[in-house]
Parts: C-alpha cells; sequence; structure tokens
C-alpha cells in the first residue's frame, strides 16, 4: 500500500509545474506525510493519555489540524468533497498553515522538543506544488497510510529510505544524501554503541547513520523506561549545513521513532576546533562527510591543518570533538592513505599519533552510485597511539552499480574477521613502526594475495606450440593408419 501510494504521488507532482526532480520529490512529500505522521502521533498520545487518566493537550491548534484543513471526513469516512482544493487549497497552505508552523516553535520550551523541530522544518521549507487540484490529490494520497502499529512506521521508514537513495540518481548532488544502508549497519556493528553514548554525525545528511545506530541499539537488550528516554533525547547528535538535508534527516530520523532528533542546521566546518571543550565531546561518530568540497580560506582558519579539501577538515573535527577513550567509523577517500602534499601528511600524522586507527576497510569501486571514486572507512579510538593497524580489502566477484548494489553478505566476512583480525588472502595487518616516518603513506599492498603465475618467455611458448603440433601429428596418422 506505501509503495503503491508513493508511485501515485510521483505520478501527481511529475505533472505540477512547481517540481522537476526527484530532489522535488521526497521534499514535497515529506511535508505533507510529516503533517499526516504527526496527527497519528497526537492521536496515539491522547489514547495513552486517556489510559492513564491523564489529559493531552494538542501540539496542533484544532483549524491547522489534518482533519480540519486536509481530511475533513464524511460519515462514510470518505473526505469530505466540500474540502479545500484548488486556488483556496494553495492560498491557506502558503498563507496560513506555513506561519503558522513556522511561529510554533516560539512556544516550545527548549530545543530538544518535537514543538521546536516542527517550527524548524516548516522555517526551511516552502510548499512548491503550484496546482491546489494536485496538491488536493497529494494529500488524498497521503491521508491513506496509517502510522498507527509498530509494523506500518518500520514500513513507512524502509520506504521513505527508499526514495532518499532515488535521489542519488537525480543530479543537483543528490548523491550525497545517500550512504549505502548495508555498508552503514557494517561500521555500526563494528563501532558496537552501547545506550548511554553520545552518537554523533557533523554532516548527517539524511541521519542514515543515527537511524541505524538507533535499530542497533533498539535490539541490543531490552530496554528499561531510562534506556527509551535516553535514546529519545541524550543519543543521537548531527549537523547538517544543507536546508534539504537538513528536512530529510530531520523527517528521516522522526519516521524511524526518533521524536525530537537533536540535529542543528549549521555548517559543522565553521566551528573553531580551540573552541571544542569536553562538554561538547561525543563517545561516537559515525559518519560519511563529503569528499571532493573546497572550503574557503576564511574556514580553512579554524583548523590547524590547512587545507581546501572538505573531508579532510571534517576528519579533524572528528578527532578533536571525540571524546578520549571514543570510537568513531568514518568513510573517506582512498586517496587520503597516500596523497603527498603536507597537509594529507600532516593528517596522517595526526590519526596515528591521538588514535589507534586499528581498522581499514578497502571498499571497491561502485559501492557508491554514481560517484567514480574508492573509498576506505577508518575505524580508530581516539587516547592513543596506533602501533598496528589491520586491513581488509572487499573483493567481490562483480562489478557493483545500481541494479548489482552491496549487500551485508558482501560485508559479512569483514564483521566475521574484524573481531579477531586474522590475516587471510583479504586481510593483513601493518606495523606502524615499518611505514616511512616522514611520509606515514598506508597505501600498503595486500602482501596475502595468491600470486599470478608469471607471464612466460615466447620462447617457452613457440616450444609447447610444436612440441602439441608433433603430439597432434602422431595422433593423426595412428587414426590414418586404423582407416
Amino acid at each position: 500500500m506505501f509503495e503503491q501510494t508513493f508511485k501515485n504521488i510521483d505520478d501527481t507532482l511529475w505533472k505540477d509545474a512547481g517540481c522537476s526532480s526527484e530532489l522535488d520529490y521526497v521534499e514535497q512529500t515529506s511535508w505533507v506525510l510529516f503533517l499526516k505522521y504527526l496527527d497519528d502521533l497526537e492521536k496515539d498520545k491522547k489514547t495513552a493519555a486517556e489510559l492513564t487518566g491523564k489529559t493531552y493537550t494538542n501540539i496542533i491548534s484544532p483549524e491547522f489540524q489534518w482533519t480540519k484543513w486536509a481530511a475533513p471526513k464524511l460519515k462514510n469516512g470518505k473526505i469530505d468533497h466540500n474540502a479545500l482544493t484548488g486556488d483556496d487549497l494553495v492560498d491557506f497552505v502558503n498563507g496560513k498553515l506555513f506561519p503558522y508552523l513556522k511561529k510554533i516553535k516560539t512556544d516550545a520550551k527548549h530545543a530538544n522538543t518535537i514543538e521546536y523541530k516542527i517550527g524548524e522544518i516548516f522555517s526551511e521549507l516552502k510548499n512548491r506544488i503550484q496546482s491546489g487540484y494536485n496538491l488536493r490529490e497529494v494529500v488524498n494520497n497521503i491521508d491513506e497510510l496509517r502510522f498507527m502499529t509498530h509494523k506500518e512506521k518500520h514500513e513507512m521508514s524502509h520506504l521513505y529510505e527508499a526514495k532518499i537513495k532515488n535521489m542519488g540518481n537525480a543530479g543537483r548532488n543528490g548523491g550525497e544524501y545517500y550512504t549505502p544502508r548495508p555498508l552503514i549497519k557494517t561500521i555500526v556493528k563494528v563501532v558496537a554503541p552501547e545506550i548511554g553514548n553520545k552518537i554523533y554525525d557533523g554532516a548527517v545528511g539524511s541521519a542514515g547513520f543515527l537511524c541505524e545506530a538507533f535499530e542497533y541499539l533498539k535490539q541490543s537488550k531490552k530496554l528499561s523506561t531510562s534506556d527509551t528516554e535516553k535514546l529519545q533525547k541524550n543519543t543521537f547528535y548531527g549537523k547538517e549545513k544543507k536546508s534539504l538535508a537538513y528536512i530529510i534527516g530531520i523527517m528521516n530520523m522522526i519516521l524511524h521513532g526518533v521524536e525530537a532528533p537533536n540535529i542543528i542546521h549549521t555548517n559543522t566546518l565553521a566551528e573553531n576546533l580551540a573552541d571544542i571543550q569536553e562538554k561538547d565531546r561525543y563517545d561516537v561518530i559515525l559518519a560519511n562527510p563529503p569528499f571532493g568540497g573546497k572550503e574557503r580560506a576564511e574556514v580553512q582558519q579554524n583548523f590547524p591543518i590547512k587545507t581546501g579539501e572538505t573531508a579532510s577538515l571534517f576528519l579533524q573535527h572528528f578527532i578533536r570533538i571525540l571524546k578520549a577513550g571514543g570510537n568513531a567509523g568514518v568513510i573517506i577517500k582512498n586517496t587520503f592513505l597516500s596523497n603527498t602534499d603536507n597537509a594529507s601528511i600532516a593528517l596522517r600524522k595526526e590519526l596515528l599519533t591521538n588514535c589507534n586507527l586499528h581498522t581499514v576497510l578497502d571498499l571497491p569501486g561502485g559501492t557508491f552510485t554514481g560517484a567514480g571514486v574508492k573509498t576506505v572507512v577508518l575505524f580508530f579510538e581516539k587516547g592513543s597511539s596506533t602501533k598496528k593497524t589491520w586491513f581488509y580489502q572487499l573483493n567481490l566477484d562483480r562489478n557493483l552499480g545500481k541494479t548489482n548494489a552491496l549487500n551485508e553478505k558482501d560485508l559479512a566476512d569483514f564483521v566475521a574477521l574484524q573481531k579477531t583480525q586474522a590475516e587471510t588472502e583479504n586481510s593483513w595487518t601493518v606495523n606502524i613502526k615499518d611505514i616511512d616516518q616522514n611520509a606515514f603513506d598506508l597505501s600498503t599492498k595486500n602482501p596475502n594475495t595468491p600470486e599470478e603465475a608469471p607471464l612466460r618467455k615466447p620462447k617457452e611458448i613457440l616450444k609447447e606450440m610444436k612440441a602439441l603440433d608433433k603430439e597432434s601429428a602422431t595422433i593423426l596418422n595412428s587414426i590414418l593408419e586404423m582407416i
């Protein structure tokens, strides 16, 4: 049902002059979907309050509730044919609904509330659906969705993830929003966060790392009331520079069950590393910072190692903001291991000196659809220098692509071997004292790869050909004698 509904919505938005790409489809579907989800959430909370003899006060004022403007119902359960549509609907949404939702955060007690997040979301968004008749179709489709059971919410969150994934094919840098979920799940498994940890992604994008960490922790043990409250309020933190990614990240976390995500709309790299104090640090960092970007000189002034490479600045930020004893899993271009510029050398030295880089996962090309770069995952713990690093090279018997994506089975061997850091045909260990202490080049070749048979010399090939010819002639003569 969810899948068909999304398809119907996309078909409607395709006809609208205000929506031109998959990114627009996701953005516009998101705000309508969010308001329907919020309506069902309020119903849940009201029912729960009544069961305990309490009174529930709605977040949204009556005239702006879903059942008033979006889906007023007749006695037969159908949407009232007098419901707003056409220009009346667009005028209400643009002139009344959005301004009201923007202001709602002014009544919030603090930033860590769903009221504040509603205000944040609708301060960043605008309705792009120009036709009120198209908007009515979208609203009617979304009204059919239900978010009342765990199964419904779970299915919805997975389909929303699928829409985010599709943005990677939409241009306008859509691919930066999506890291393959099998890879995220693998990184979370290896880093193994625990309830009580503060988990951070400073390049949060669609919040895939935080969502998967939430799912991992929910399944890690039977949760107490205290555990549940910690996961809701004091566990997941993120920062995001771009408006659409910020909105999608919040939406994604809410759909996964975190009601008021601690995601801030800000440029992480505008923060001066010297200003980071102990209270600002995190136990776990999970991230895939954007690579290939170039930062301006004034941003670089916030970092001791000056470089225009965005990912290198993020890595400095992560090392600094990680607590002593804290663990990280960070995706970065594989050229980081061997670049010879001064900044890259200094950053590798910084990482190896202040952290234990215990594991490097070398990923094949095509892991990131549409991004023609090779990447590695750096797993490190802050607080002690690196003595040795275990490398695992993921070698697959197929080429990765849109129709042949990375899956969890591909990574199962890595997860199993990482616990003991055993040496195999695909894995090996490097003693850091053995690498060049000036360049700190980490691009080591796998010494355990089975050697291919050396190419034969031309003389050897000709000699074998003559022998085969002689053998063939002998066989032919034997056949002729038998005839």
